[in-house]
């Protein structure tokens, strides 16, 4: 038989963990595949990469997909677990699910929305695949690898232990040639978590603040307090880093304190999860799914 495509294995990965335990995701794996009859021979099929079982990764996406929608979770390293709305959603007893079935959930809209920046692009697979081209195609499959790596990053930073995120916004201004940086000590940060210097002889230093929020942005006070340390000290350069976002008014005080003498630049989740995507922090690259060839006209002319 064909291997089934990764909307295939949405439902019965669901249905698999109905019971609101803890599963290991590798067993989720192979008791879909065992629901949707793939044989052996079905499960030995690779990728045109060879890196990877075809129904694997096909379950994993859909894995991957069920959880932007809030549907299922990560509690642990290679676990996976339902959620409340996965539960509703298994009462109401749907014949299958899919990728626009997702997209009543604003979660999965607003992943979907980073992916389709395009002007009038669809969501439909099926039109994409009439309206684009063999080069588009594979440009919107690598928006959706880069999407998800980058929110699958963003998830990560908020878990993390807040004194190691400051150690990790170090670590992408100095990967960013901006200096040599140090994380304050705990005890004695005077609201700064990191100092960048920027030159050997620490003529020019830049603070850090670095708030490790995973739904709250940060507000004006949080803003007030930095631009207050900035304030009485001769360092005129800082850097908020976030998680999260910042609300509206702490933009305008970073703005107004930038105009009255310091430099304030702020950088939220999505920003630092792009940048250290762009930089190869926390991330690593692995082996090319697809090289692309072309003709060589030159081969074929005589005499060159």
């Amino acid at each position: 038989m064909t291997v089934p495509s990764y909307q295939d294995f949405m439902l019965p990965t669901l249905k698999l963990i109905a019971d609101n335990y803890e599963h290991k995701s590798r067993d989720i794996v192979e008791q879909a595949a065992d629901m949707l009859g793939l044989s052996e021979e079905d499960r030995q099929e690779k990728l045109p990469s060879q890196t990877q079982a075809t129904y694997y990764n096909r379950a994993m996406w859909a894995r991957t997909y069920l959880k932007k929608a809030c549907l299922l979770d990560y509690p642990a390293r290679g676990v996976i677990k339902i959620t409340q709305r996965g539960i509703d959603l298994l009462k109401t007893n749907p014949d299958k699910i899919t990728k626009n079935f997702l997209l009543q959930y604003d979660e999965f809209k607003d992943f979907q929305n980073a992916v389709n920046t395009e002007q009038n692009e669809t969501n439909t697979s099926e039109l994409v695949e009439e309206q684009k081209s063999p080069d588009d195609l594979l440009a919107y499959a690598q928006k959706i690898l880069y999407e998800n790596l980058r929110s699958e990053l963003i998830d990560k930073l908020k878990s993390v232990d807040p004194y190691n995120f400051e150690r990790i916004v170090t670590t992408v201004m100095e990967k960013m040639n901006y200096g040599v940086g140090t994380v304050t000590p705990k005890s004695h940060d005077d609201g700064i978590d990191g100092i960048i210097d920027e030159d050997e002889l620490g003529l020019g230093k830049i603070y850090l603040q670095a708030k490790r929020y995973s739904d709250k942005k940060v507000d004006a006070k949080d803003m007030k307090d930095f631009i207050a340390t900035l304030g009485t000290s001769s360092v005129k350069k800082g850097v908020f880093i976030t998680t999260s976002d910042f609300i509206e008014s702490a933009k305008k005080l970073a703005e107004k304190s930038s105009i009255q003498g310091n430099v304030i630049v702020l950088v939220n989740g999505t920003q630092l999860a792009s940048l250290m995507i762009k930089h190869n922090i926390g991330v690593k690259p692995i082996e090319p799914i697809f090289i692309r060839k072309k003709i060589d006209e030159g081969f074929f002319i005589e005499g060159e």
